[in-house]
Parts: structure tokens; sequence; C-alpha cells
């Protein structure tokens, strides 16, 4: 069966994705966020999220974290302070119409174990133009404002990843 023909219930049996995401503060507290570029694939123009990606086999998440801040936004490890985890992962699913669209319909859905970091850099430290770009633009945004600019497939997910964070902020 091909991905593009998968049922509900067949999507709610594959596993979900490991993957790590990075909550990016800087020192006026406000959150790096990138506008995706891959946003028309999830049917929306707009797109904000934190930096994210996937674990590889037998990685440590906290360096995976540190590498995928790397590879999306060219922040290395030494411009950040990793100051606190989520305890948990933190699962969410994808719409049943991006399923097949993404990770090659293998994964219903990613489950994430966030980081807070410390931004202790210049902005002209980011550079979203890596090897392999994700973002089209990016901004400092407020935590407060986080929630309501995500992708709602995301929201539930950002929403638990800020009040975690909450202290932090």
């Amino acid at each position: 069966m091909t991905a593009a023909a998968l049922t509900p219930d067949e999507i709610a049996k594959l596993p979900y994705r490991p993957c790590v995401g990075i909550m990016l503060v800087h020192a006026d507290g406000r959150v790096f966020v990138g506008q995706r570029l891959d946003a028309p694939k999830l049917g929306t123009k707009n797109a904000w999220q934190m930096p994210q990606g996937g674990v590889d086999d037998g990685e440590d998440p906290r360096e995976a974290a540190l590498r995928e801040l790397w590879e999306e936004t060219g922040v290395t490890a030494d411009l950040v302070d990793v100051e606190a985890e989520l305890p948990d992962w933190l699962p969410y699913d994808l719409p049943h119409d991006i399923v097949p669209k993404i990770w090659k319909g293998r994964f219903r859905g990613q489950k994430q174990r966030w980081f807070l970091m410390r931004f202790k850099g210049q902005d002209s430290d980011v550079n979203i133009q890596t090897d392999h770009p994700e973002f089209s633009q990016w901004a400092w945004m407020s935590a407060d404002q986080l929630v309501d600019n995500i992708v709602p497939f995301k929201r539930e997910i950002y929403a638990k990843v800020v009040e975690g964070f909450r202290a932090h902020l």
C-alpha cells in the first residue's frame, strides 16, 4: 500500500519520528522562529516554528538539539547555554492529508524532546542560508505570540513548551 492510500486506522498504527525542538531565547526574552520554506506542502502560507529536527539512531537528544540548531540557524554551540530540558517526549500527530507528503509516509507525527537554549550571540550570528535551508526568514517573537503564529497542528505542543519553560522566559 502506498502512503497516499493510507487509511486513518493505518496512520494511527504508524510510529512517531523521534525529534528534538529548540526554544532559542534572546537576552530580552523573545524566542527565535523561522518561516518554513515548505509551508505550501503543509497547506498554509504561514508556517512559523522553532528549530527542530530528527534524532539520528544512537544520538543523544541534547547533542541532536545542538546539531539541529546549527544546521537550521548557523548558531554554534558556543553561542548558547542549554538552560533547561522538558522531562518528557511530547508527541503530535500530523493532519492525515500531510502524512503521505512528509517522511515518505512512514510516521504519523513526531515525538519531541524540547530544550531551552539562551542565545549569547548577536543577530549577525544567525544564518538561515545553511547547506540545507529550512527557513525563508526568521524573527524574534514574544513567547506570548508564539502559539498563535504556529501551524495549527503544532499549537498544543507549543503551548506545552511555553508553559514548561515559562520560568526561564
